[in-house]
């Protein structure tokens, strides 16, 4: 299960955020997932629960944002008909290439923290 490193390099560039910024408590982040990044998002939370337990900042939370791959024809546009996971090769109206955009994502968004000053 790579979400766990995921998580953790996560957790690892909020860390930095904050201290950035003069130190505090982790209170929740933001990050964006590609469908094609290989990144199961209820895992990446399970495994952010996890690799919090036990520390101060346990209970931050991990909000997502699902970013969708789109297929598109060079002459219709975007090509809609295909099911979640799945991918045409060919313009179901044209029978012209399709290409890929998005869906490669895998970005911390938002970094939300207590300043040191109120963290105590």
């Amino acid at each position: 299960m790579h979400e766990v490193s995921i998580a953790s390099e996560i957790l690892r560039v909020c860390q930095a955020e904050v201290e950035r910024h003069g130190g505090g408590l982790l209170e929740a982040v933001r990050v964006d997932i590609g469908e094609l990044s290989a990144v199961e998002p209820d895992l990446l939370v399970f495994a952010w629960a996890g690799l919090l337990a036990d520390t101060p900042e346990e209970g931050a939370e991990l909000s997502i944002s699902w970013c969708p791959a789109r297929q598109l024809c060079a002459s219709c546009g975007e090509v809609e008909e295909r099911q979640p996971g799945s991918w045409l090769r060919l313009c179901p109206h044209c029978d012209g290439p399709l290409s890929l955009e998005g869906g490669r994502e895998l970005d911390v968004r938002d970094v939300t923290f207590r300043p040191t000053s109120e963290a105590v």
